[in-house]
């Protein structure tokens, strides 16, 4: 039987996590205890409180990356891409708000939604709308507002952290489509070689469904998991050893905070699903930090960066970056001015 094959991209441009990355970070957490138990008994303390808020991050966050990685498996398995499609049959003003809202029914991760915006506006989507649903669907969609909710339980700025990061990642993701404006693929995309197979025929039996969502849900878990690893590690060692003055001083400056807080997201490259709980942890930064935080990471992160670097023309890959950072920087502020 023929079956149509399409490459992998997502597969090409991440790898899965491995034995490496685990074995890693547990020997960088041992040699820390190690270090200072032997060096100086005195600060075990640091070492317990270091661990408590590690595993707390974990413990927290481990249920959303599965969750999500499933819901992810789910859309790339069993939901057809031609129904996002349809978007390009609504009036050229409504196609923006309608991409930024579609991340809502399509869960997908910041990683995936690279590819997938490349293939809708390779199948006719306006440019600008598959710009606006790739930078919407990682904050929009409901397992991260979820997360979201938990991270922030109990706390005075529940809603205005769950209906801030919702509202403020719609709008962010609108004007950098509004940006695009009327550009065509051709002035976005580099070209990529092997669009030339895409539909190349391969004899053998279809791989099954279920085989495939599988595969999905464990390469995107391990790769998820990997960053939560390397973000508890960083964010529990800010929070434990930092001096709280440094921490202090840089929240009671608001424009600084923020943008400390929207750098720190990018550097660590946390998956949407699990940022809530890091943010959550920065207790001395208020809303308007975190919210820059859980906005701008899963539109610009460090991983991402090389993503759009190779999917997209240099010139549009920085207006990107350089609209988000800003649209999220002014909104955050406002946030600020609005909540305190």
């Amino acid at each position: 039987m023929a079956q149509i094959v399409e490459p992998r991209r997502i597969a090409e441009l991440r790898r899965p996590a491995d034995r490496r990355t685990l074995l890693a970070v547990g020997a960088m957490l041992v040699a820390v205890a190690l270090i200072v138990s032997v060096g100086d008994p005195g600060r075990i303390a640091w070492v317990r409180t270091f661990f408590v808020i590690f595993g707390a991050l974990l413990i927290q966050a481990l249920p959303f990356v599965m969750i999500g990685a499933t819901a992810a498996a789910l859309v790339e398995v069993f939901v057809p891409i031609g129904t996002l499609e349809r978007l390009s049959r609504l009036p050229r003003p409504l196609q923006l708000p309608a991409a930024a809202l579609a991340g809502v029914a399509f869960p997908i991760c910041e990683c995936g939604s690279v590819p997938v915006a490349r293939r809708l506006m390779q199948r006719g989507l306006m440019p600008s709308a598959a710009v606006t649903f790739m930078l919407a669907a990682p904050v929009l969609n409901p397992v991260v507002i979820a997360s979201t909710f938990v991270a922030f339980r109990g706390r005075t700025t529940l809603w205005t952290m769950v209906a801030g990061r919702f509202l403020l990642g719609m709008l962010v993701a609108i004007a950098v489509g509004w940006v695009v404006g009327n550009r065509s693929k051709e002035e976005l995309l580099k070209p990529n070689p092997e669009e030339a197979h895409e539909h190349l025929l391969e004899l053998g039996r279809p791989e099954a469904r279920w085989r495939r969502f599988f595969v999905h849900l464990g390469n995107d878990f391990l790769f998820m998991g990997r960053y939560l690893l390397l973000g508890a590690t960083i964010a529990a060692a800010i929070q434990t050893f930092l001096p709280a003055s440094v921490l202090t001083g840089l929240a009671d400056r608001q424009v600084v905070s923020v943008l400390a807080l929207m750098a720190l997201a990018a550097a660590l490259s946390l998956c949407s699903e699990s940022d809530a709980f890091v943010a959550a942890s920065f207790v001395q930064f208020g809303p308007s930090a975190q919210l820059g935080f859980l906005v701008f990471g899963p539109m610009v992160d460090l991983k991402l960066v090389a993503l759009y670097a190779g999917t997209f023309r240099r010139g549009f890959a920085r207006t990107l970056v350089l609209v988000a950072a800003v649209a999220t920087l002014v909104g955050a502020l406002w946030v600020g001015v609005a909540f305190g």
